[in-house]
């Protein structure tokens, strides 16, 4: 089984940064995308961030120029660097992982990490 846990999430004021970790474990040996998920009090999850490959990777456009989504394979960890902060940021921000594992392939979420954006 894959497993993914979040970190980094907390209180931050509005212009500031903060860097979120997903660390990922388990019978999983092939990593073909990840992502970043969102998902404010009586909103749909939205997706925030993708990455396929270093020259396939995509935004929503309230977080362009402001999130980098990246991956370091030694450590089997998954980043999302959010500068410039703003109160719309705040929600709860979920990584997804697809890939190959034991019984083929796989879809897995963590459990999310609160971001609060506020003065």
């Amino acid at each position: 089984q894959v497993h993914l846990v979040e970190s980094g999430g907390g209180l931050v004021q509005p212009g500031g940064s903060l860097r979120l970790s997903c660390v990922v474990s388990g019978s999983i040996f092939s990593i073909t995308r990840i992502a970043w998920h969102r998902q404010a009090p009586g909103k749909q999850r939205e997706l925030v961030a993708s990455h396929t490959s270093s020259t396939n990777i995509d935004y929503s456009d309230s977080v362009k120029g402001r999130f980098t989504i990246s991956r370091d394979n030694a450590k089997n960890t998954v980043f999302l660097q959010m500068n410039s902060l703003k109160p719309e940021d705040t929600a709860v921000y979920s990584c997804n992982v697809v890939g190959r594992g034991r019984a083929g392939l796989t879809s897995t979420w963590g459990q999310g990490t609160q971001v609060t954006v506020s003065s």
